[in-house]
């Protein structure tokens, strides 16, 4: 890769829309549900798969149900996009909020 095409890409991604969201983790032969918050939602399932494989999750029954079952039994949703823009100033409370919504509605666990 040439300086030229490293550089474009860098320029690339620091110039894409970064939008925050609330996701779920699934379990398949559990039926266990987890739901979190990430301000960037493109880059969080990679984040929490790379802690689950370096078995170093903060949420141990997230860690234990993965230890038991492998990754071939989870399931990563994104199940709402919030705009950063759009809400500004609001977004983190926003989030907060969706997220507990999402928890309540799902029965979930909150990570």
């Amino acid at each position: 890769m040439s300086a030229a095409d490293r550089k474009a890409q860098i320029d690339a991604y620091k110039e894409r829309k970064v939008e925050g969201g609330v996701y779920a983790v699934r379990c398949a032969p559990t039926g266990a549900v987890w739901v979190g918050r990430a301000p960037d939602i493109a880059t969080i399932r990679n984040r929490v798969w790379f802690t689950l494989r370096q078995g170093s999750n903060t949420h141990r029954a997230l860690q234990e149900a993965w230890n038991a079952h492998g990754p071939e039994a989870f399931a990563f949703e994104v199940l709402e996009v919030l705009d950063r823009a759009e809400l500004a100033l609001a977004f983190d409370r926003e989030l907060k909020k969706r997220h507990a919504a999402w928890v309540d509605e799902l029965g979930a666990t909150s990570i």
